[in-house]
């Protein structure tokens, strides 16, 4: 390698890490890197959501429903976020084990996850991971980190030239930037979204030991699935300790809570309509 390609190498390493705005993790205190407007994030996440809505079947069955409200409500009222506009919705597939919180409160979850929850304290783990997403704004974080991922990159082409060797140089910093930083924020995020959503489910009443096995019928749904290292998802394993280290911290928020009731869930096939 050159001097030159040694120099913007470095240059564009250096470039990621600027530090451009700073905000801090509610729960956590972690520091994080936000660049976006909550305005503007909140706009994003209402846009996104209505193209979802647009293209999905709704689930109306009124059972379905009253669960995911219920319970997402009682998230909402102890997540602190008086500025969300909450939605919460249930979208008819039964092959996507899945839920997500967009920024602003926005909440969809879908029918094939309802199964694993079983019950609402079971919903309740789903519903506190993804609003914990929302609350800590990682949407914006991730947004953030890749704009800095384009900047370093863009100052390392620069810096490149157009030399012989400037092509494996850029591949070899995207894997770097994708592998070693993009990837393991994206774990951070879900290990936090685990812990400030247990935080959140025990504030609203739902006992926090449950989602011990809650991760484990959802480990069994996926397996086959990327390692770990390669994956924004920590394994099983690591999951299941990090829990069992929060729940004693989760278990006095509960303790002080008033108890919510813990129904079945229901799921449409098993209502009649």
């Amino acid at each position: 390698m050159t001097r030159r390609a040694a120099v913007a190498v470095r240059l564009g390493a250096l470039a990621l890490p600027v530090v451009l705005g700073c905000a801090r993790v509610p729960y956590t205190n972690r520091s994080q890197l936000i660049l976006v407007s909550q305005q503007d994030e909140a706009t994003m996440g209402a846009q996104a959501f209505r193209q979802v809505v647009s293209q999905s079947r709704l689930d109306r069955t009124p059972a379905v429903n009253r669960s995911v409200q219920d319970v997402g409500q009682r998230l909402a009222a102890v997540a602190n976020r008086p500025d969300f506009q909450w939605n919460f919705v249930v979208i008819n597939d039964d092959k996507q084990v899945n839920a997500f919180c967009l920024p602003g409160g926005k909440v969809a979850v879908y029918t094939g996850i309802l199964p694993v929850a079983r019950d609402q304290a079971g919903l309740a783990v789903v519903l506190g991971h993804e609003i914990a997403h929302a609350v800590a704004r990682h949407g914006a974080e991730r947004l953030s980190q890749n704009k800095l991922a384009q900047i370093g990159g863009a100052a390392l082409a620069i810096g490149l030239g157009s030399s012989a060797s400037s092509s494996a140089i850029l591949a070899a910093y995207g894997l770097g930037a994708q592998y070693g930083i993009l990837l393991p924020y994206g774990r951070t995020q879900e290990s936090e979204a685990d812990h400030i959503g247990l935080l959140l489910m025990a504030r609203a009443g739902y006992d926090p030991r449950v989602a011990i096995d809650f991760w484990k019928r959802m480990e069994e749904t996926s397996r086959g699935g990327p390692p770990e290292f390669l994956s924004t998802h920590p394994n099983h394993g690591t999951r299941t300790a990090q829990l069992r280290a929060w729940i004693p911290e989760a278990m006095r928020l509960y303790e002080a809570a008033a108890p919510a009731p813990n129904a079945q869930v229901a799921h449409a096939d098993d209502v009649k309509r």
